[in-house]
């Protein structure tokens, strides 16, 4: 079935998740659960897999053995593409991302030296000024709050720098256009425009 969208049902879904985060509320609304949000998701991740890379969908049971909140259940649905992209679907609506949000040691020195070297680093920072342009959030994740050993905290990339973890990101609350296959467009928009930080990080990061 081709991908029409999240009907009204599915953030209905979440919002009441949200209040009654409950086995009995699961259990009670897993059907609607499926059908209005898992179903679409299958099909958006499906029809972008082509272009995008394999898609796969997060089990909807939260990790709770090292956690304080025992609430069981997610109060989202999230999704990857490939290595770089991923999407989520909430109450709170549509979230797009891409990028690498974790590197790994010899990954996070591969990227610090392509950072602080003149041609790559300053081809990242056009890449980032040119998105922020764009209206794209650029997040840097597990960030120092200093220079990473070796660097000089005056470098003219040093915001970079101080990154563990590189990722564009969208938020679009929830609007009419959710119902419809215009998220579709929305989301291989984003990927699209995103491209340019995934290729940066594939061709000087991943080993």
């Amino acid at each position: 079935m081709a991908f029409g969208g999240w009907p009204p049902e599915a953030l209905e879904f979440y919002e009441g998740l949200e209040d009654d985060n409950s086995k009995s509320y699961w259990t009670s609304h897993k059907a609607v659960y499926e059908d209005a949000v898992l179903r679409p998701m299958q099909e958006l991740t499906e029809l972008l897999a082509p272009e995008f890379g394999e898609p796969k969908i997060f089990r909807p049971y939260r990790d709770i053995r090292f956690s304080a909140d025992k609430t069981p259940y997610k109060t989202h649905i999230g999704a990857t593409l490939g290595q770089s992209s991923y999407v989520q679907f909430s109450a709170d609506g549509l979230g797009v991302g891409a990028g690498r949000w974790h590197l790994e040691p010899d990954e996070l020195s591969r990227y610090r030296q392509a950072v602080a070297a003149d041609a790559t680093g300053a081809k990242l920072a056009a890449i980032v000024a040119e998105l922020e342009a764009a209206g794209v959030e650029i997040h840097g994740h597990g960030s120092l709050k200093s220079a990473p050993r070796g660097y000089p905290p005056d470098h003219p990339r040093i915001v970079l720098l101080r990154h563990k973890g590189l990722t564009t990101w969208q938020h679009w609350e929830p609007a009419p256009w959710l119902r419809s296959p215009s998220a579709a467009e929305k989301v291989t928009e984003f990927f699209r425009t995103s491209a340019p930080v995934c290729s940066w990080l594939e061709a000087h990061v991943t080993a």
